[in-house]
């Protein structure tokens, strides 16, 4: 395994013996801790295409709990979340403590929505190819001429599935999306996925940053109201571009995994066998985007 000499050692998957696993994704592993709570561990898995690379990336799964958190606070007056305020140390044993610190949450147990909540700013990523294809993306009509990059007329809900590991999420329409979850509800979803982007922007911006996109996920409450769940505004859900690189027409650099992306691309990964190994730089330098974005995101805003 990879691994690179200035970091911790990574973690690519948690092996918690005093609670149940209910379910490992791409990144994050799921535990039961009672009835009304789950330990989400983040690990430094890292996923492209819908595949889980074989070299984690170290440190990670640090950046995504911590980034995650920074945005259910800042955004707790816009939508509720499951996080909670319980140290993740403290429901497992005391020898499973260094897995789950810096890098585990205790949250509330929600039943998930069917759903992924994308929203669109910019025209990029899959957004542009089916632009590309229709001047459409999720059957949101575009104005005709846009051009990679492009910052969209208003921010665009452009649903999909929520896919399993391995397989592919799919674009949806809205009216697709009332009838997996009730209109009201996914009225109440668009709402709320808007709103926080809308929120998000204007602090990243203030901070250097753009987001061309974003994923939210949804479980219920017991009254039935959406609450945000997984992650949020993290290096994984989202596209993060840096506010002097952007140039229409062209794809700026990223804070993301798109790193990894161009690298799959650029030595001719099929996308279909398993992924290849992934070399030391590569590694080291995807390590370093996460942790410049979070930097920049929790940081103060520019004078």
């Amino acid at each position: 395994m990879n691994t690179t000499s200035d970091a911790p050692a990574p973690l690519a998957e948690s092996r918690l013996h005093s609670l149940t696993r209910l379910h490992s994704g791409k990144v994050r592993d799921i535990y039961a801790v009672d009835d009304e709570r789950l330990l989400i561990v983040a690990t430094d898995r890292l996923s492209a295409f819908d595949a889980v690379l074989p070299d984690p990336i170290p440190g990670k799964g640090a950046v995504l709990t911590r980034l995650s958190s920074f945005w259910f606070r800042e955004t707790a007056g816009i939508a509720a979340n499951h996080l909670l305020e319980t140290p993740p140390e403290a429901v497992v044993a005391a020898d499973e403590a260094e897995q789950v610190r810096g890098r585990a949450v205790v949250v509330r147990r929600l039943a998930p929505l069917p759903v992924e909540a994308i929203v669109r700013g910019y025209l990029a990523g899959s957004g542009w190819a089916s632009y590309q294809r229709d001047g459409t993306v999720s059957g949101v009509a575009l104005p005709a001429g846009l051009r990679q990059s492009d910052r969209l007329p208003a921010p665009i809900f452009t649903p999909t599935t929520k896919a399993a590991v391995g397989e592919h999420d799919e674009p949806i329409s809205f009216e697709r999306t009332a009838e997996l979850v009730g209109a009201e509800r996914a009225e109440r979803i668009r709402e709320i996925a808007l709103a926080v982007f809308r929120h998000a922007t204007a602090h990243a911006e203030a901070r250097g940053l753009l987001i061309a996109d974003t994923k939210l996920e949804f479980g219920l409450a017991p009254d039935g109201e959406p609450v945000i769940i997984d992650e949020l505004l993290t290096p994984d859900s989202s596209r993060f571009w840096p506010a002097d690189a952007w140039q229409p027409g062209t794809a700026p650099p990223a804070f993301d995994k798109q790193y990894v992306r161009d690298h799959l691309e650029a030595v001719g990964w099929d996308k279909r066998s398993a992924p290849p190994r992934l070399p030391e730089d590569v590694i080291r330098k995807t390590a370093e985007k996460y942790r410049e974005a979070e930097r920049r995101l929790t940081g103060p805003a520019r004078a």
